[in-house]
C-alpha cells in the first residue's frame, strides 16, 4: 500500500470513529433526563438498558456477514441517517417496555456500526504495517465526548432539539466521509468472502482476547453508563448538568487511546494492559472511598485512561489472528466481550438497589484482576522493522 492512500485511508476511518458515536454520547448524557421523565427506578432503568447489548450481541454475528458482503463504506452511507432518527425514539418512551425497544432498535445498528468500523481498521493496520486501532478507538471516544457535551450545553434549547442537531450533523458528515473511503483487498464491496468458521474451527486464543476486552469493558460501561446517575444520586446533580461526568470519563477515555499506540510501541502489548489495568484500579478507589465531587472527577479520569486501551488491544490481537476471517474473529470477540453491556446495566442496577452504585462500583475491583491475569495472553506485535523488511507477507494493497 502506497504511503498516500495508507495516510489517507487512515484519517478518513478515524474520523467515522470520532462522527458515529457522537449519537451515543447524546443518548448517554441525556439518560438522567429520560430516568426523571419516565419516573424509574435505578433498577428500572437497568432493566429497560438491558435492551441495547441484547439486541447488539445477537445482531453482531449476521453483521460480521452482511458487512463482508456490502463493505464497510455501504453501511455508513445507509445506517448512520438510521442511527440519528433511532436515538430519537427513547424521547417517545412512555415506560420501561418501550424504552426497552427503542433501545433494542439502537444496539442492533450499533453492531453494524462496530464490525465496519474495527472490521476496517483491522485489515488497514495489516495493509499499512502501522498501528493505528487505539487512536481509532481515541476518536471513538472522543466523538463520545463530543456528543455528550453538545447536548449538554444545548439543553436549554430543549432536549430533543440538542440530540437531532448532534446526530444529525455527525451523521451528514459521517455519509460524506464514507465516500471518499478507500476500498481495501478483501473489504466487500462485492469482493468474494471467505467460508465462515464453524465455533470449532475459531482459534481457543480468541476467546481468552475476548474474556480480557469483556473484563475491561464491563467496567467501563459501569462508568460510561452510570457515572451521571451516580452523580445525580450521590451529590444531587440535576438532570442538565450530570452528563457533565460522563464528559469527563469520555474525554480521558479519548486521550488514553490517543496514547495507546505510542505506549503499545513502548511497554508492549502486555505491559501496556497492565500498566492501564492498574490506573484503572487507583479510579474506582478514587471515585468510592472518598467523599467528594472533585474525588469523583478524578477517578472517572483515572478509569477513562486505564479501560482506555483494552477494547482497541483486544480488537487488533482478535483481527491478527487470520487474514480471511478478520470480520468474524472481531465479531465474535465483540460479541462475547460486549455481553459486559448486558450484564453490567442489570449487575449495577440492582446491587444499587441493595446498596447503593457506589457499592456496585466496589464489585469492579475483582473484575479487573481477572484481566490482569489475562493479559499475558494477549499476543505480542512484530516489529515494524520486520514487517518492513516482509512486505510481501504483511502488507496489503489497495484493489
Amino acid at each position: 500500500m502506497d504511503k498516500t492512500t495508507s495516510r489517507t485511508a487512515t484519517l478518513i476511518i478515524m474520523a467515522l470513529f470520532g462522527l458515529q458515536p457522537m449519537a451515543f454520547g447524546a443518548w448517554l448524557a441525556m439518560i438522567p433526563y429520560i430516568k426523571d421523565t419516565l419516573g424509574l427506578t435505578n433498577a428500572q432503568l437497568a432493566m429497560a438498558m438491558i435492551g441495547q447489548p441484547l439486541a447488539l450481541i445477537a445482531v453482531l454475528q449476521p453483521a460480521s456477514r452482511i458487512v463482508s458482503r456490502v463493505g464497510p463504506r455501504r453501511t455508513f452511507q445507509m445506517l448512520l441517517p438510521v442511527q440519528t432518527l433511532i436515538i430519537l425514539t427513547p424521547f417517545l418512551a412512555t415506560g420501561i417496555p418501550t424504552l426497552f425497544l427503542s433501545l433494542v432498535a439502537l444496539g442492533a445498528v450499533v453492531a453494524f456500526m462496530e464490525v465496519s468500523l474495527n472490521t476496517y481498521a483491522g485489515r488497514l493496520e495489516k495493509a499499512s504495517g502501522e498501528i493505528i486501532m487505539s487512536r481509532c478507538h481515541g476518536f471513538w471516544s472522543l466523538g463520545v465526548m463530543v456528543g455528550s457535551f453538545c447536548v449538554t450545553q444545548l439543553f436549554g434549547m430543549g432536549p430533543v432539539l440538542a440530540v437531532i442537531l448532534t446526530a444529525g450533523i455527525s451523521a451528514g458528515l459521517g455519509v460524506l466521509a464514507s465516500t471518499y473511503l478507500p476500498r481495501l483487498a478483501g473489504q466487500g464491496d462485492g469482493t468474494p468472502t471467505a467460508k465462515p468458521q464453524k465455533l470449532s474451527q475459531m482459534p481457543r486464543v480468541l476467546f481468552l482476547i475476548a474474556l480480557f476486552i469483556f473484563c475491561v469493558t464491563l467496567v467501563e460501561g459501569a462508568a460510561m453508563e452510570w457515572s451521571a446517575v451516580y452523580y445525580a444520586d450521590r451529590w444531587g446533580a440535576d438532570p442538565a448538568t450530570a452528563g457533565i461526568s460522563v464528559t469527563v470519563f469520555a474525554g480521558f477515555l479519548a486521550a488514553g487511546r490517543f496514547l495507546g499506540d505510542w505506549l503499545n510501541r513502548k511497554l508492549g502489548v502486555r505491559g501496556v494492559a497492565r500498566f492501564t489495568i492498574c490506573l484503572t484500579l487507583i479510579g474506582l478507589v478514587l471515585a468510592t472511598v472518598p467523599s467528594g465531587v472533585v474525588f469523583l472527577f478524578i477517578g472517572l479520569a483515572f478509569m477513562g485512561l486505564g479501560t482506555s486501551i483494552g477494547f482497541p488491544l483486544g480488537i487488533s490481537a482478535a483481527a491478527s489472528l487470520s487474514d480471511e476471517h478478520e470480520a468474524q474473529n472481531i465479531a465474535t470477540a465483540a460479541m462475547i466481550a460486549m455481553s459486559s453491556f448486558l450484564l453490567g446495566p442489570p449487575l449495577i442496577g440492582f446491587v444499587a438497589e441493595l446498596t447503593s452504585l457506589r457499592g456496585s462500583y466496589v464489585l469492579m475491583i475483582p473484575v479487573l484482576l481477572i484481566a490482569l491475569l489475562l493479559s499475558r495472553i494477549l499476543p505480542e506485535r512484530e516489529s515494524a522493522a520486520k514487517e518492513t523488511d516482509s512486505p510481501s507477507e504483511s502488507h496489503r494493497q489497495i484493489t
